[in-house]
């Protein structure tokens, strides 16, 4: 599972803006008002050189009354779930009681922890943290977590603490692994992914109960199908922040969002009857953010009207239009049908996010797709895409080169993106581009082979004449 590690200390110390920083986002309000984080935060770190789950907490003030009392609860529970805790003071304001108070209470709790020393720009960053040494928490870390400061080599000195994921894992396992193709199976509470796994496995392996919360952890169910392993994995439904209260469903949500990252392919399970909501716009998200492989699937679809069907999918389309790479699939997980085809959706998907795709073949489609359309002029120059290669699988990243190509704009990527996506027949999987400037280490290879050919041809027409 990904590590997990929690952004705790006062009030408006800046662990916000740090959540932001290494989840590169802009998912958590920051401003300068303290108590403005109140409930825990979840994301998926992108910075540094693994992934990992950070949790924002609200501040802890020491206050045990009213609200501040639920805050602190909430952090506690932030902490429990925590593999590592940074702990962040303000180097303005020095040391403080509360963060003595703080620093107490995370001793207590054995949990590894670095002291981080957050708003150092435009000071002496040694003599910033100089006394924070009297905490006894270990040699602080000086960072500027607006500016971004000390903030990649925090976080790599944190990971490098914490145990490495399983590279089979990790590195999304082929079909032949041990465990197969890893198939998490998310959406809200009360969706009928319980309902859907007994369905594909068979049998009654989870609990399927009408009542939302069911299932509280992630569950690893190993099955085999027409010859093929698989393992699926039963999560707790992620329901809207303001509706979660109890620490054990908070935990959940971790379990929901590791078993994303940790999987192949994900079925994102809607109900046909509930409609599209906000909370599954989101969750949606975070399986796209993840570059999984996805399936959609839309459940309770027995029993709804001609007319009622149209209407569902007229909103899917119109509130989760960024899934438009998915295969969509219709099912009633409760009387089966549909249901058989989910398998081979899955497979197609992994196939998509495996692919190998051949350097001449992308520079093709690019030249093509260029002729067809030309990227736009920058400060009079037109911008020049030369070449694509392979970057990397699950998701599948092509790799672009050519110059300019930080100013190339979003639209024109998006069109690239649909180019490739139709050139290689991609269902099920995101693609990704990576634009990189420089010249193309194949070009002088090309030139030698291109003489090499003239030149045998030259010969061959010297023999024929000759004859």
């Amino acid at each position: 599972m990904l590590p997990v590690i929690a952004l705790v200390g006062r009030p408006n110390v800046g662990k916000s803006t740090l959540f932001n920083q290494l989840t590169r986002s802009r998912d958590a309000l920051v401003a300068d008002q303290p108590g403005l984080t109140r409930d825990r935060q979840y994301g998926i770190g992108k910075l540094g050189d693994r992934p990992y789950l950070v949790v924002d907490t609200g501040g802890i003030s020491g206050d045990r009354d009213g609200i501040d009392a639920l805050m602190e609860k909430q952090v506690l529970a932030a902490i429990d779930e925590a593999d590592h805790l940074l702990f962040l003071v303000d180097a303005r304001d020095g040391l403080t009681a509360g963060d003595e108070f703080i620093a107490e209470r995370l001793r207590r709790t054995g949990k590894p922890v670095t002291l981080v020393v957050n708003k150092t720009d435009g000071l002496d960053p040694l003599g910033a943290s100089s006394e924070f040494h009297a905490l006894g928490l270990g040699e602080p870390k000086a960072i500027a977590a607006a500016q971004g400061r000390g903030v990649r080599s925090l976080i790599e000195s944190v990971l490098a603490s914490l145990p490495e994921v399983e590279p089979a894992m990790g590195e999304r396992a082929p079909a032949g692994a041990e465990r197969g193709v890893q198939i998490a199976v998310v959406g809200r509470p009360n969706v009928g992914k319980s309902t859907l796994i007994n369905r594909l496995l068979g049998e009654e392996r989870v609990v399927a109960f009408d009542r939302p919360g069911t299932t509280r952890d992630s569950i690893f169910i190993p099955f085999d199908h027409e010859g093929r392993r698989y393992t699926l994995i039963d999560t707790a439904g992620v329901r809207r922040r303001a509706r979660v209260h109890e620490a054990i469903e908070k935990f959940s949500v971790i379990k929901t969002l590791q078993a994303i990252e940790q999987a192949n392919v994900v079925l994102l399970v809607l109900d046909a009857q509930q409609g599209i909501s906000e909370q599954d716009a989101t969750l949606a998200g975070h399986v796209l953010d993840s570059g999984r492989a996805l399936v959609v699937v839309i459940n309770k679809w027995d029993g709804l009207a001609p007319d009622e069907r149209e209407r569902i999918k007229r909103e899917m389309q119109r509130r989760l239009p960024f899934l438009g790479f998915a295969e969509w699939h219709f099912v009633s997980a409760l009387h089966g049908s549909g249901v058989g085809h989910l398998v081979e959706a899955v497979d197609a998907a992994y196939r998509a996010a495996m692919i190998d795709l051949p350097t001449p073949e992308l520079t093709r489609v690019l030249e093509e797709a260029v002729s067809e359309h030309q990227p736009p002029l920058v400060r009079g120059r037109r911008i020049k895409l030369r070449y694509a290669h392979q970057g990397g699988k699950n998701p599948p990243i092509i790799v672009i080169h050519g110059n300019q190509v930080d100013q190339l704009p979003a639209a024109y990527q998006r069109y690239l993106v649909n180019r490739f996506r139709e050139a290689s027949r991609l269902r099920g999987t995101p693609l990704r581009i990576e634009l990189r400037a420089g010249k193309n280490p194949y070009e002088g290879r090309r030139n030698k082979l291109t003489k090499r050919q003239v030149g045998k041809r030259r010969r061959l027409m010297k023999h024929v004449k000759r004859r």
